[in-house]
């Protein structure tokens, strides 16, 4: 006798069958029929198995059209399921996300759905990170900074580096001197969200790379009991990130003060940080901001309201190293 598992095998292959066949859209439409009977018996767990494989089997057929359409379907029984996030509901989640072609249009809608399964019926109201961390670095290989961004900003602990090493990227195909804006998109939202171990690794990886690239731009390696930090003398902003980094691990708003005083002229003449920079200084050295305003939603507005440095494009650099000509910043070459 038949088990209720050994059917819904039957139907799966039969699907994929089909898919193998060309038969495409009598697939997708049969399996909507399908999952929608089990999913009046509430019968969920039968509506997951066939919506997930028959999507899967669609997506690897290249029919992004309509394995996103049941990719989407099988996120919505999620949450008519009420699904907990867990290693399996995710791993189903990030297995279809990962067949997706770039240029799908299903693709977004997808994952404006699974981030919000996610939000809802995980523990972080943001959504899941390690979701976001796949999400953005589909994104940053993608050369989409924008998206990039918003996805490993609110990753896991491997999201900083993957973004230091994007901004980067797309910083190359900028101007020389424009590097500690690119900088700045990481750093600056990492310490507003109170991530300072994110701010510094993606600093760290964002600089490294600048001076490996720049063998002639001068840095130097301050050290203390507490910290480490480089200091760009040449690049006044870059080098205002790194202190800014010191005085942050320190708790020292005498050291803050300084660069601020330090930094006044440059920080004036870049005033997309200024929400930001004062926002900072009330969070971790208690100074008190001279307006109010929601500061992470205005500096999330002025950083990625638009292209961080002179020219850059909406895509980043796609590799390769680049011949810096005219350079501002001493080294830079």
């Amino acid at each position: 006798m038949a088990t209720r598992g050994d059917k819904i095998e039957k139907i799966i292959a039969r699907m994929q069958q089909r898919i193998s066949e060309g038969q495409y859209y009598e697939a997708q439409q049969q399996t909507r029929v399908v999952a929608a009977r089990h999913i009046k018996a509430s019968n969920w767990k039968a509506a997951i198995d066939i919506l997930y494989n028959v999507a899967q089997a669609l997506l690897k057929a290249g029919q992004g059209g309509s394995g996103g359409d049941l990719g989407i379907f099988l996120v919505d029984v999620y949450k008519q399921a009420e699904l907990k996030v867990d290693a399996t509901s995710r791993g189903r989640v990030l297995t279809l996300l990962r067949l997706f072609d770039a240029e799908e249009p299903t693709r977004k809608k997808y994952i404006t759905e699974a981030v919000g399964w996610t939000s809802k019926y995980g523990e972080y109201p943001a959504g899941d990170p390690e979701l976001h961390h796949v999400i953005g670095s589909l994104y940053a290989d993608e050369h989409e900074p924008y998206e990039a961004e918003r996805h490993l900003l609110t990753g896991t602990k491997d999201s900083p580096a993957v973004l230091g090493r994007m901004e980067y990227s797309w910083y190359k195909q900028d101007d020389a001197h424009t590097a500690p804006q690119y900088a700045a998109r990481a750093v600056l939202p990492y310490l507003l969200m109170a991530n300072v171990r994110a701010a510094n690794e993606s600093f760290m990886v964002f600089t490294t790379a600048l001076t490996a690239d720049n063998l002639g731009l001068s840095v130097q390696d301050v050290s203390s009991a507490s910290a480490d930090a480089r200091v760009f003398p040449s690049l006044p902003l870059l080098n205002f990130l790194s202190l800014l980094l010191l005085a942050v691990q320190r708790g020292s708003p005498e050291l803050f003060r300084q660069l601020s005083t330090k930094y006044a002229a440059q920080l004036k003449e870049n005033e997309s940080w200024s929400d930001a920079v004062e926002t900072i200084a009330e969070m971790y050295f208690h100074i008190q901001r001279p307006r109010q305003s929601n500061p992470l939603f205005d500096m999330m507005g002025s950083l990625f309201g638009g292209g961080a440095g002179g020219g850059g494009g909406s895509r980043g650099a796609k590799g390769g190293n680049r011949t810096i000509e005219a350079p501002v910043a001493e080294g830079l070459d």
